[in-house]
């Protein structure tokens, strides 16, 4: 049985390395392909130690981190995230970020995924926030390294109350594993309005 947990700020500082490893391995696979640094990666969720009103859901498997997602708020992202929304005239201080969201594939289909949204919009409410929003990896239905049975999130998304807002798009750029160098990707975003 999984154990959910939320911390927030300082709160956050003991499980970097476990959040930084879980993300090196998780992205490795479909649809991200990224190949992490796990320097780099600590580097940057130490981001989520600056403010209280951060939040990383972890799960546990008894003491052990098997799975973790992230969030904050839009005004404290890298100006990547907030250009689409400025661009398109949101007003950035009524929107909650969802980061990432990394479970290890063995704990899949037991209910994590659902409890970090539960627990990453209930921080997101207690703070005021009026939106929540995430972003996913554009990738094509013919992608040579698409699993046969891969299965896009977009019904568990769509369940979650999201939807995918195709006008706002970042695009970053990293190294598919099956690259030479980094090339960009582009990543659509998904929206919740909380009454």
């Amino acid at each position: 049985m999984l154990r959910i947990q939320r911390f927030s700020g300082n709160r956050i500082q003991p499980y970097i390395g476990d959040l930084a490893r879980l993300r090196i391995t998780v992205f490795r696979e479909f649809p991200y392909l990224y190949d992490g640094d796990e320097r780099y990666e600590s580097k940057y969720l130490r981001r989520y130690l600056t403010s209280d009103e951060t939040v990383v859901a972890i799960a546990f498997d008894g003491d052990k981190v098997v799975g973790a997602s992230t969030g904050m708020p839009m005004r404290d992202e890298d100006i990547a995230i907030r250009k689409p929304f400025e661009k398109a005239g949101y007003d950035i201080s009524d929107i909650f970020y969802f980061g990432e969201s990394v479970l290890l594939s063995g704990y899949r289909g037991q209910g994590a995924g659902v409890a970090f949204f539960k627990e990453r919009e209930a921080h997101a409410l207690k703070n005021g926030y009026s939106i929540t929003t995430f972003c996913a990896v554009n990738r094509s239905e013919d992608h040579p390294r698409r699993p046969v049975d891969y299965q896009p999130l977009d019904a568990f998304w769509k369940k979650r109350g999201y939807k995918k807002h195709p006008e706002l798009v970042s695009t970053f750029t990293w190294q598919d594993l099956d690259e030479t160098a980094e090339a960009p990707k582009q990543l659509t975003y998904w929206l919740k309005y909380h009454a």
